[in-house]
């Protein structure tokens, strides 16, 4: 692996000179080191770029890390990765995503994921995207994520972008059958001209089914962010739509939480916050001895958590 790999694996993923568990490192399109465990396997796909994650019926306590780096412009990097998790599973999954360039040329990532939970299966997958070099060059993320939670599923999403990347559009689609959950935790921060797409829709198919959508941004500079939630609730269901947003300086915001509901029990909210850091916020940590400009990064570190 090249240096600039280990760094951004680093940033993004557990990496500490390993991984704990089956791991698959993608760099600049191409295989940098994979292994399975007894549980989980991985498999190369023969159609098209990307591998397949199977994880066995009743794994418990077992990580699977699949990060991706682009370490150069010029790099386009397409990949298609689906997970199968077994009845009664219980995991994490680590994919996080790095694209660096010290040159006017773009570096791109584009991952298309797709999650297939069996019934009772949890899986917790985490992801976090940055950007990096010296080079003027775009640094571009747009992760696709689909997900099918059979019976008494849960996915748990937790989406940090805070640095570096220049343009990033995250579309999540996912199909949500009885007592099933998806939990969605996002965080953004752009800055300079950056611009940031989020657009989720969820079908709550299920009896019982559920979905939790939050996120949370910071909008600086003259950076553009969007947001997109599209809820439809088909049975007696619950879903909850939030976005909150601090916004400074030139940067523009939009919200546009959605709701369909075509069953009489189905239980939908949205909510959607945009404001700027309350000037009383900055007075009182600067009364305990921080600088404005400190005082704005600790708000803006807690808002994001």
């Amino acid at each position: 692996m090249e240096l600039i790999t280990e760094k951004l694996l680093g940033a993004v993923s557990d990496w500490s000179g390993k991984f704990a568990g089956a791991y698959n490192i993608r760099e600049n399109g191409l295989c940098a080191g994979r292994a399975v465990t007894e549980n989980i396997d991985i498999v190369t796909k023969t159609d098209k770029p990307g591998i397949d994650i199977k994880i066995k019926p009743h794994t418990k306590n077992e990580t699977v890390s699949i990060p991706a780096c682009v370490t150069k412009g010029d790099v386009d990097d397409l990949v298609y990765n689906d997970f199968y998790i077994g009845e009664d599973a219980d995991v994490l999954i680590v994919a996080g995503c790095g694209v660096h360039t010290d040159t006017h040329e773009t570096a791109r990532h584009n991952g298309i994921h797709r999650f297939f939970l069996g019934k009772n299966s949890h899986v917790v997958y985490r992801e976090k995207h940055i950007g990096t070099g010296d080079g003027d060059g775009n640094r571009t993320i747009d992760p696709v994520t689909e997900a099918f939670l059979e019976e008494g599923a849960v996915l748990e999403i937790e989406s940090t972008q805070i640095k570096g990347v220049d343009s990033s559009f995250r579309k999540t689609k996912a199909v949500i059958e009885e007592n099933a959950k998806l939990i969605i935790r996002e965080a953004i921060m752009t800055d300079n001209k950056q611009r940031a797409d989020t657009e989720f829709e969820v079908e709550l198919k299920g009896e019982n089914s559920g979905a939790d959508l939050i996120s949370r941004s910071v909008a600086k500079g003259c950076s553009v962010q969007n947001y997109r939630s599209k809820i439809i609730g088909n049975a007696p269901c619950t879903g909850h739509s939030e976005c909150d947003a601090i916004i400074a300086d030139n940067a523009t915001v939009n919200a546009a939480p959605e709701l369909t509901a075509a069953h009489p029990d189905a239980q939908l909210i949205h909510e959607a916050a945009i404001g700027k850091i309350a000037g009383e916020q900055i007075l009182k940590l600067r009364t305990l001895g921080l600088t404005e400009e400190e005082a704005e990064k600790k708000i803006i570190e807690g808002f994001l958590k």
